[in-house]
């Protein structure tokens, strides 16, 4: 079992993390240097295990969360540090010391901030999430792939995989003038593409699963436009809400707010920063424009915001303004443990 004893700020340790050898990079809490030492994988375990508690800072990279579960059981201070923070802390050369110099160097800056250690059972839903994915991009590449075919052989079909219907007709033709070899090629793409729709669902399934059992993800589906998926991806790739200060913090993380060019105390916003988490801002943009193609124009209160910026906005700067809001009112939500409430509601209370 772990050790029991209390962390100590005198001893910052940036380890530059690998597969098999590890750099260590300690140093006091003024930044002397303490000492410097690269070590094996089981040398590191054992190191840290008869190591007196302290500090560890780690960049956020592959392996890292495991690496502070498994530190923190010995008593340690964990902290990981984005890569991208880390970077301009590098003097000159780029090599594995240098890299955990300048992780223990950006880790005692007082304003720097640290990403929150996850849990095994967020990284695994991480992977079902990114698994999903993973097979929803081949089916489009396949797909496009097939129509591409099609269309230099004379036969144009539409976008979408709701047009896959129309692409096997075309194949199974046998009336049109599409050469053999060809048609045998479209007949093995549709079965890869077909057997990737049934491992597609069977995600589906456990996704719709794992999103029932949790409370959080339960919570979030009361709202209009989030549904298993979204509810997933929040639960396995966002730091717990207390880490933000309000709603507007966890909608910047996402990447949902404008990009700032301000100088000389002149405000000049662009377009959205897209500098956050891309797989929950993705899912909340499509379950905004869900929302809007649900509600229509006409089922829009005239005097809401959202009537507002569609007078004058295009649809998807729109969608991307309710995409924030829903960001806000999940943090509101996942704070204050309340589920979803209509507008109009939450006045009245």
């Amino acid at each position: 079992m772990g050790r029991t004893a209390t962390v100590t700020n005198d001893t910052m340790i940036g380890v530059d993390l690998a597969k098999s050898v590890f750099q260590l990079h300690a140093a006091s809490a003024t930044g002397q240097l303490l000492f410097r030492k690269k070590l094996s994988r089981s040398a590191f375990a054992k190191f840290a295990a008869e190591h007196p508690p302290a500090t560890i800072v780690m960049e956020a990279c592959g392996s890292a969360h495991y690496w502070a579960r498994e530190l923190a059981q010995y008593g340690h201070e964990v902290k990981l540090i984005p890569p991208q923070y880390v970077r301009p802390f590098v003097k000159r050369q780029k090599n594995d010391a240098a890299d955990a110099e300048a992780i223990v160097i950006a880790a005692q800056r007082p304003e720097m901030r640290f990403v929150e250690t996850k849990s095994a059972e967020q990284q695994c839903r991480a992977m079902l999430f990114r698994t999903r994915s993973r097979l929803v991009r081949q089916r489009t590449e396949l797909t496009n792939m097939l129509r591409a075919f099609l269309y230099e052989l004379g036969h144009v079909v539409p976008q979408g995989i709701h047009n896959l219907p129309r692409i096997a007709n075309i194949v199974g033709d046998c009336d049109n003038d599409l050469p053999e070899i060809a048609r045998m090629e479209c007949h093995d793409l549709l079965e890869q593409i077909a057997a990737m729709t049934g491992r597609i669902a069977t995600s589906d399934r456990r996704i719709k699963a794992l999103a029932g059992q949790a409370d959080i993800a339960r919570r979030l589906q009361t709202m209009p436009g989030v549904g298993p998926l979204t509810a997933l991806a929040v639960e396995a790739f966002a730091p717990p809400m207390e880490s933000f200060d309000c709603g507007r913090d966890f909608a910047a993380w996402l990447g949902l707010v404008p990009k700032q060019h301000s100088s000389g105390g002149k405000e000049r916003l662009g377009r959205v920063s897209k500098a956050g988490q891309s797989d929950i801002r993705q899912l909340l943009i499509m379950g905004a424009m869900s929302r809007l193609n649900w509600m229509g124009r006409k089922s829009i209160p005239g005097t809401s915001w959202l009537a507002r910026m569609l007078a004058r906005k295009p649809r998807m700067l729109v969608a991307i303004a309710l995409a924030n809001k829903m960001a806000r009112t999940m943090w509101a939500m996942l704070a204050n443990q309340e589920d979803y409430r209509p507008p109009a509601t939450a006045i009245a209370a």
